[in-house]
C-alpha cells in the first residue's frame, strides 16, 4: 500500500474497502513513523508503542498477496476487518499468511452467506461485522 494519493482516492472503492481500510491507511503512516524511530533502540519502548509496532508488522505482512492468486472483494473485506478490529493481533507473524488462508476457507466454506452478502452489496453492514466477529473468535479457538 503506498503513501501517494490519487483524485480518484477512495471514490473508486466498494463501500465495504473504505470501510475497512481507511483506519488500516492511517495505522500503517503512523507505524511507518513510529518504526523509523524504534529502530535506534527497541528495549526503552513502552508495551504501548510494542503493540502498535506488532500490529503495523501484521497489517504489512497481511497486505502481502501470494503471486498469481489475487483475493476477491469478500475476501479482502473479511482479512482487512480482522486486522482493523484486532482479531489476529495474536496469532504470531510467521503464522499470518496460513491463519489468513485457513480462515478464509473456513468461511467459504461454513458461513458462505458472509461472503455472498459482501459480494452483492459490496458493503460491510454492522450485523455482518458483528456476525464475522464472531465467526473469526470461534475459528481462532481451532487455528492449528
Amino acid at each position: 500500500m503506498g503513501l501517494s494519493v490519487s483524485r480518484v482516492g477512495g471514490a473508486a472503492q466498494t463501500r465495504a474497502i473504505r470501510r475497512v481500510a481507511g483506519r488500516l491507511r492511517l495505522e500503517l503512516a503512523q507505524y511507518r513513523e513510529l518504526a523509523s524511530f524504534a529502530q535506534f533502540g527497541t528495549s526503552d519502548l513502552d508495551p504501548a508503542t510494542r503493540a502498535q509496532l506488532a500490529r503495523g508488522q501484521l497489517a504489512t505482512e497481511v497486505l502481502k498477496q501470494p503471486q498469481q492468486r489475487p483475493l476477491s472483494l469478500e475476501e479482502e473485506v473479511i482479512i482487512l476487518f480482522a486486522v482493523n478490529a484486532g482479531l489476529n493481533d495474536d496469532i504470531p507473524l510467521e503464522r499470518c499468511a496460513a491463519f489468513e488462508e485457513q480462515l478464509l476457507r473456513h468461511v467459504a466454506t461454513t458461513h458462505p452467506d458472509i461472503g455472498e452478502n459482501i459480494r452483492e452489496t459490496k458493503d460491510l453492514i454492522d450485523e455482518t461485522e458483528a456476525k464475522l466477529t464472531q465467526i473469526i473468535n470461534d475459528f481462532k479457538g481451532s487455528f492449528s
